[in-house]
């Protein structure tokens, strides 16, 4: 699974760009990780929101992807930042909470790693559903 999930990573030309790398992925988890640089940051020195929470959506997405086990879109997601993301790197591990059918409910922590030591930074609740599927 993680082979093909890296194939499909590797396909997101936008990941690509960032520097996303999957990590783990299997039926129900997932964990995405992206180096962090200055390109990435905003003018006070952290992540950009816009870096933190797509990296929660992407992960969001492989979770309940792999729950389906059929191709998937998020049909919507809400985060909550807790604390800047300061750091190397970011950290990001959903799982999922409910699946059916037709749509999985999965939920994302996002951690920043400064110096060997993981912070959370932002949370996130998201419903995937299948792509195509009404």
């Amino acid at each position: 699974m993680l082979a093909l999930g890296r194939s499909v990573l590797g396909q997101q030309a936008f990941s690509r760009l960032l520097g996303t790398e999957l990590t783990a992925w299997d039926a129900r988890r997932c964990t995405l990780e992206l180096p962090l640089r200055a390109e990435l940051m905003q003018q006070h020195g952290f992540a950009h929101g816009g870096v933190v929470s797509y990296l929660a959506d992407n992960a969001l997405t492989y979770a309940g992807g792999g729950a389906l086990a059929v191709p998937v879109v998020t049909a919507e997601f809400k985060i909550n930042y807790v604390r800047p993301a300061l750091g190397e790197r970011l950290v990001a591990r959903a799982e999922v909470v409910a699946v059916s059918k037709t749509q999985a409910v999965c939920r994302c922590d996002v951690f920043a790693i400064k110096d060997g030591v993981e912070k959370l930074c932002a949370t996130a609740l998201g419903t995937i559903v299948r792509l195509g599927g009404e």
